[in-house]
This record gives C-alpha cells, sequence and structure tokens, in this order.
C-alpha cells in the first residue's frame, strides 16, 4: 500500500515534521510503500522530503495530511478521490492571543480555523493529536474521528553528547527551571516572570529559568517580555533566551534541568512534556487545554493559575527528593504510551479500517 504523508512546511525541529519523517519510517518498516510531501522544504530535510508539486504525491492509496496552517495543500487534499483522506490536526493557536502584538498572525490564525471548517464533509477520517483537538473536530462537525499523538523522536533528548563549556555554565550552583517552545502569546512567558518572582521572594533566590526556541515568531511580544523583566528589575543572566539551536544542546539544557515548566494557556499536544519525562526532568504544568492529555496524570499539574501555589511546588519538586522520584517514576510509566509499538499498533488499526 502507498501511504504518503503532506506537511505544508517542513523545518528541521518542527514537531509536527518531525513526527510526519518518524511516522513515515514506521509506515516503511511495516512494508508499505511512504513518502512525505511539503511545499516548503529546509535545505536540510532536501534528502528525505519531497517536493509538492512531485506528481507522485497525488499518487497514495492513503494520505495524511497533517493541518495546522492554512495553505494550497487544504484544497488539493480535498480534491483527493474518496476513501483514501485522513486529516490529522495539530491545532491553530487562537487568534486573540496575536491580536495585541501582530495583525498578520492574528489573520493567519483567523483563517485557519475557518480554512480547517471547509474540510468537515471532506475527509474520510479526522485525526486530532490530542482528545482535546478531537473535540474541536467533533465541534467543527467532522463525523468519523479519532486520536492519534504525536511520534516524539525521544532519543534526541536521550543521547549522549558532551558539551564541558555548556555543562559548566549550567551546573554553577543555580537551579535551573527549563521551558522549549517559541516564544509566543499562548505560551505565557509573561507568567514565567511572575512566577520567578514569587519563587524568589518565598523558596529560593539561586535560581535560573531558561528558555529554548525562537523569540523572532512575534517579535512585539518578545519586548514586551524584556520590558516586564526590566521592570521587576531581574538580573539577566538569570533568564536566558536561547534561541533555536542544535539537538545536541537541547539535551543538554534537559541534563541539566531540576524541572520542566509550563505555564500555557493553549496547546494541542504540547511536544516538550514528552520530552521531560523522556529526560526525567519534573514537570510542573499549568492543566490547561490539551496538557491534561498529554501527561495523562504524570508530573504536577495545577489549575486555577495560582502562582504561589506553584512556587511552592516548584520548590518541592526541586528540592525534595522523595517527591522528585515519585514524580519521575509516573512520568516513566505515562511515557510507554508514547513509544513505537503503541503508534504502530494505532497505524495497523487505522490502515485496516480504510483499506
Amino acid at each position: 500500500m502507498i501511504v504518503n504523508q503532506w506537511v505544508p512546511a517542513a523545518h528541521q525541529g518542527d514537531a509536527i515534521g518531525d513526527s510526519a519523517r518518524r511516522v513515515r519510517n514506521l509506515l516503511r518498516a511495516m512494508g508499505h510503500d511512504s513518502d512525505l510531501y511539503a511545499i516548503t522544504i529546509d535545505d536540510a530535510l532536501r534528502a528525505e522530503v519531497r517536493r509538492f508539486d512531485d506528481p507522485a504525491a497525488r499518487g497514495g492509496d492513503l494520505t495524511i495530511f497533517h493541518y495546522a496552517l492554512p495553505s494550497p495543500m487544504t484544497e488539493a487534499f480535498a480534491a483527493l478521490p474518496r476513501g483514501g483522506r485522513i486529516l490529522q490536526y495539530h491545532n491553530v493557536t487562537p487568534a486573540e492571543y496575536f491580536a495585541p502584538y501582530d495583525p498578520a498572525l492574528f489573520r493567519l490564525a483567523s483563517l485557519g480555523r475557518r480554512e480547517l471548517a471547509t474540510l468537515a464533509d471532506r475527509v474520510d477520517v479526522a485525526l486530532g493529536d490530542s482528545d482535546y483537538n478531537r473535540d474541536e473536530l467533533d465541534r467543527l462537525g467532522f463525523r468519523r474521528t479519532g486520536v492519534f499523538p504525536i511520534a516524539v523522536d525521544t532519543s534526541r533528548i536521550t543521547q549522549p553528547v558532551s558539551r564541558p563549556a555548556l555543562d559548566q555554565v549550567l551546573d554553577d550552583g543555580l537551579v535551573n527551571f527549563l521551558f522549549v517552545g517559541r516564544i509566543a502569546p499562548n505560551k505565557k512567558i509573561e507568567d514565567h516572570l511572575r512566577l520567578a518572582e514569587v519563587y524568589k521572594r518565598y523558596v529560593d533566590a539561586y535560581y535560573r529559568f531558561i528558555f529554548v526556541g525562537r523569540v523572532d515568531v512575534v517579535p512585539r511580544y518578545y519586548s514586551t517580555i524584556r520590558a516586564l523583566m526590566a521592570e521587576y528589575r531581574f538580573l539577566n543572566d538569570r533568564f536566558v533566551f536561547t534561541g533555536p539551536i542544535p539537538d545536541a544542546e537541547l539535551a543538554v539544557y534537559y541534563r541539566h534541568a531540576a524541572v520542566y515548566v509550563s505555564l500555557s494557556e493553549h496547546e494541542g499536544f504540547c511536544v516538550p512534556l514528552v520530552e521531560a519525562m523522556a529526560a526525567d526532568v519534573p514537570v510542573l504544568a499549568y492543566g490547561a487545554a490539551a496538557v491534561p492529555d498529554t501527561l495523562g496524570g504524570a508530573g504536577v499539574q495545577f489549575a486555577p493559575k495560582d502562582l504561589e501555589l506553584a512556587a511552592e511546588l516548584l520548590g518541592t519538586l526541586a528540592f525534595d527528593d522523595a517527591v522528585r522520584a515519585q514524580v519521575i517514576a509516573g512520568q516513566r510509566r505515562r511515557l510507554a504510551d508514547f513509544g513505537d509499538a503503541r503508534i504502530t499498533r494505532e497505524l495497523t488499526a487505522l490502515l485496516h479500517t480504510l483499506s
């Protein structure tokens, strides 16, 4: 069977593209012909991702379309023959998060949800990568829905790497709290800063918050974050914004993290939660959107967003070895749900229903 996948943009390190390439490899291991097609392809991926204008892109017995942005792929997908159209929905960040910062992104997000709705009667199966995303598909009128999780390659986090200079920087006596993801309004980076202020006052002054990910996605938002840091008179060396980094460096940041912190208000899945579990880093997360689905009871979740409580929990996870061990054990159990064995079983079941 030929099982193709479409993703509008294939970027190195992007969760959706990384998942699609992993699924492609699993499909090939199962004996199927499978390729990944994209409109935009990073130079580093041109050897393994094919151009969408290749006629073979339309030649699959089944086609999995990964949707997160409006693109010409949407109409092309809807025009494929019935019986082989599988939508995997990775969520579109609600437009209102961008309204104060970037009109173009506000418009793009608005269009993204409207375009998604046009597919409601034009797919054979619609899959969310979390129950949260599936619920949105149901509300939009998609008839046959399910859940298929992102296939996370945790080996890039657990790989043994040596970065002596970075190890020395991160092992200087400060407690490292890690966040991984783009610096965007839905991630609520300002709440990380407010948490740091509470933590500093009531728990411990020897801390460092590390933010790994692009800072140029919403420049005006990043400027407000820097302004808030100045307002709090934070020491700049206690807040590290790395920008994009290689996988080897990311593994080092996870290795030195005492706690992974997520205060995001909107996630469709949140791959870094799985990465943190793979790295044995205790997770402290605000339980919003798809975060409870991904953690599945693992980590430490809290709601409503009480930052005094969060600071207390952060201190407990950083310094109480018994609690840390208990949380890590729970995360290891949950991590098994994202392994290749489960993904392969669910792929097999999916293909069986459509063959």
